[in-house]
């Protein structure tokens, strides 16, 4: 019990460290600042759903991903560790990695169009960027079903939390104050390159244990 505990809580967090809600917010704010409260509503629910759809799916089929590409479990640790450590480094630099940033559109003609923003970039690739995917598979690839039930429920449960944000996002903005967002986004930044480092760590040891079984 003190075990599912303590994966629960560590899974959480990890999602909790690399989408950081706070600083999401803020982001989710300056994006829909043209649109109603309603309107808001609606680009938050749908934004939250698309990525809980991608990150479940990739928590479901992660092992059959890995066997039709011939991919292993410490491959994803150390290439997911990587990007997990970026984002995190961007991040206690005070801004957002390109992983999981707005990028301007700069074609005026695109920008005239009023692109639905709910899916991109809010959904992809600022929720469910690389990161989140990568820290997704490596989480619910380490276990059975019930590391995979324990991912997705923890993605959900974080899920919620950044509709609330989002929903009263221009509450949450006034109160906080950019110094407020900017201190959470470094807090969430150390937490991240530690996760990053660690997901490296253990994926190193896992191949060195993996090419020791290779008979010679």
């Amino acid at each position: 019990m003190h075990d599912l505990l303590t994966v629960s809580v560590t899974v959480f967090m990890g999602f909790f460290a690399i989408m950081n809600p706070i600083a999401n917010t803020a982001v989710f704010i300056g994006l829909t600042s043209n649109q109603t409260h309603q309107q808001q509503k609606a680009t938050a629910f749908k934004a939250l759903f698309t990525a809980f759809c991608i990150v479940a799916a990739f928590s479901l089929l992660g092992k059959g991903i890995f066997q039709v590409f011939g991919i292993t479990l410490p491959a994803l640790r150390i290439s997911g560790g990587i990007l997990v450590f970026l984002v995190g480094y961007h991040m206690l630099q005070g801004s957002s990695s390109s992983m999981h940033s707005h990028q301007p559109i700069e074609n005026k003609e695109e920008s005239n169009s009023e692109p639905d923003v709910a899916i991109s970039p809010l959904a992809l690739p600022i929720l469910a960027g690389p990161g989140t995917i990568a820290t997704a598979m490596n989480y619910s690839a380490a276990g059975g079903a019930l590391n995979i039930v324990i991912t997705i429920s923890a993605f959900a449960l974080l899920c919620l939390i950044s509709l609330v944000c989002f929903i009263y996002g221009q509450k949450l903005v006034s109160l906080l104050g950019e110094n407020g967002i900017s201190i959470v986004t470094r807090l969430m930044g150390l937490i991240l390159t530690v996760i990053g480092m660690q997901m490296g760590i253990q994926g190193v040891h896992d191949a060195r244990e993996l090419l020791n079984q290779i008979p010679r």
